[in-house]
């Protein structure tokens, strides 16, 4: 996975989440670089994060850029109340998805646990996130392919996602060879959007499986970092 298809940037200045294990780097980092807009963004206090996951326990990279003065919006489905502001943050009970929900279940359930981006976006009043964080457990693959669709993926100036091979994925079918061609397009996709990969992180906790299959030196989590060298917020 390192040898993820796309130019990949050097980033000299990297901010990282605080983790407990002392020595240990996070899996989760941004870039500051001069050369990107993040670091102005934040300089001139307008800069805005999109933190999706589930029952997210370390949330220290948010609330650092909080601290910096980011508006900082975490989105977990798991919350029992549907908006509540903590720790310089917005929690949010939603989630993103590669679709909108049907229309008859959220009437049911009073309120959609789950949204496309364009649609999160629209429904904030939203046109770009400087940072959009993601771990998504095996749905990253298809909410990548609808950012692909939907042109959504100007919108974004950093991308932190995390990524899981031992298996294809929620609704990605097809042999072996199609599933890795069809994770390669993504990213290939992300290349011509100009989405440059500046860091990446494997978790060596994770089993070692690639497609269910054994891989003594793979991880089947990789965290991976992109930076939109064409964005203009």
């Amino acid at each position: 996975m390192c040898d993820a298809p796309g130019t990949g940037v050097t980033c000299s200045s990297l901010a990282r989440e605080e983790t407990a294990q002392e020595g240990s780097r996070g899996a989760w980092a941004v870039c500051l670089d001069p050369e990107y807009s993040l670091t102005h963004r934040i300089r001139s206090k307008h800069c805005r994060i999109y933190s999706f996951g589930l029952g997210v326990d370390d949330r220290s990279l948010e609330r650092s850029l909080a601290r910096s003065g980011c508006e900082v919006h975490c989105f977990d489905p798991s919350l029992k109340q549907p908006h509540l502001q903590q720790d310089e943050m917005w929690l949010h009970r939603l989630s993103v998805d590669w679709r909108d929900p049907n229309p008859a279940v959220v009437a049911q359930h009073q309120h959609a646990s789950t949204k496309k981006l364009a649609t999160i976006l629209n429904d904030f009043g939203h046109r770009q996130v400087d940072v959009l964080k993601a771990d998504m457990e095996s749905a990253e693959w298809k909410i990548l392919e609808n950012l692909v669709l939907e042109g959504v993926l100007h919108s974004v100036g950093q991308m932190l996602l995390e990524v899981h091979l031992h298996w294809a994925g929620f609704e990605v079918g097809g042999d072996d060879p199609s599933v890795v061609r069809y994770w390669f397009s993504l990213l290939k996709e992300l290349e011509r959007a100009n989405f440059r990969l500046f860091h990446v992180h494997s978790d060596p906790t994770k089993p070692h499986l690639f497609l269910h299959k054994n891989i003594l030196n793979a991880s089947s989590a990789y965290t991976l970092s992109w930076v939109n060298t064409q964005w203009k917020p």
